[in-house]
């Protein structure tokens, strides 16, 4: 029984190396690379997605390039100019839009004919209506789900996806959020239930942020967001500066404009089937993939960008390791940077 044993803990101990081996894991810092410079759109529109709701539209880089779509996060994050630094001018057309109810779209922070299957249908619309065959797809955190969702959607139309700070959108990813970072950051989590008078014991944090994001009276609202967005980005980066936390806080617009959208789709279960997007993976496992996580992404831990590299055997995943989850990190800046440059040659 001894010998049955040690044999097949020799066995064991052969394979685990072959396993990690074969699931494509990589620790990169870049530490020399440098982004593109930052570009102005050479064409910008808006384009009517609905009755209601109109989608802003900028276009970078090379009007003869690769197609790249840019898929933001929040839900209502927008989309920043600087990121056109990530990608090669030469090489790339670039296009960017906000979604529904997001930052430059009209009408502003609007939940009404907003859901994922809504984005999923102005994205194809805007293929469409930009001439595209075939594009690749740059997502990260919620842009990364709705990338995702995308591509199983409409598989024949993507190249390949590079996706940032993984969130599958399952009821314990959100929850998250809203619950588990009470164990990892307490000071801050108790501020923000405090601030919107929940109960202290957090059972109804959900409910109360909800009523107040979604109150139409701006003392309401722009209270609770602020107070949301507060925790949030202190979560978000590796070493919150207090700057980075008062560039939010001074900003209404951008903190309603997030707070609102992901509280909302919170509420709702994300508008989607529970494990809806691995449970649809195989259809596009086939897609070259490459998945950038910090290794200290609170917000989004890494086991979500684990679970989905295992569930797309092809993909690689980068794990950097001294970021947490925003995408203006300096590690996965450099490391998006790269992706967009590698995913190229797949």
């Amino acid at each position: 029984m001894q010998r049955f044993y040690k044999s097949t803990w020799m066995i064991s101990l052969l394979l685990f190396p072959y396993c990690l081996f074969s699931l494509n894991i990589s620790y990169p810092t870049f530490q020399e690379e440098v982004l593109y410079p930052n570009s102005n759109p050479f064409h910008e529109e808006y384009l009517q997605v609905s009755s209601l709701h109109k989608i802003y539209v900028g276009e970078f880089g090379n009007p003869d390039g690769i197609p790249v779509v840019v898929v933001h996060g929040g839900p209502g994050g927008g989309c920043e100019p600087v990121w056109s630094s990530f990608f090669d001018p030469a090489v790339y057309r670039i296009v960017m839009f906000d979604q529904r109810g997001a930052k430059r779209s009209i009408p502003f922070a609007e939940m009404d004919q907003n859901t994922p299957q809504q984005l999923i249908k102005d994205m194809e619309l805007l293929r469409e209506h930009l001439g595209i065959e075939r594009w690749y797809l740059f997502g990260g955190s919620w842009g990364s789900t709705l990338s995702l969702l995308y591509s199983e959607s409409y598989p024949e139309r993507v190249l390949g996806l590079v996706l940032r700070g993984i969130f599958l959108a399952r009821e314990k990813d959100y929850n998250h959020l809203f619950y588990g970072m009470r164990e990892t950051l307490p000071e801050a989590w108790e501020e923000m239930v405090s601030a919107v008078g929940a109960d202290p014991s957090g059972i109804d944090l959900i409910d109360v942020l909800h009523n107040q994001v979604m109150n139409p009276d701006p003392i309401s609202h722009l209270k609770a967001a602020h107070a949301f967005m507060r925790f949030d980005t202190r979560c978000a980066f590796l070493l919150p500066t207090q700057q980075i936390i008062d560039e939010i806080d001074n900003n209404d617009l951008d903190a309603l404009g997030v707070a609102r959208p992901f509280i909302h789709y919170s509420k709702n279960g994300f508008f989607i089937d529970e494990n809806q997007v691995l449970n649809s993976i195989k259809t596009i496992e086939h897609i070259p993939t490459i998945i950038v996580h910090g290794r200290y992404d609170i917000i989004c831990p890494v086991s979500q960008a684990f679970e989905l590299h295992k569930s797309m055997p092809k993909s690689e995943l980068w794990i950097v390791p001294d970021a947490g989850h925003a995408s203006s990190e300096p590690s996965i800046k450099r490391a998006l940077k790269v992706a967009m440059d590698h995913i190229r040659t797949k």
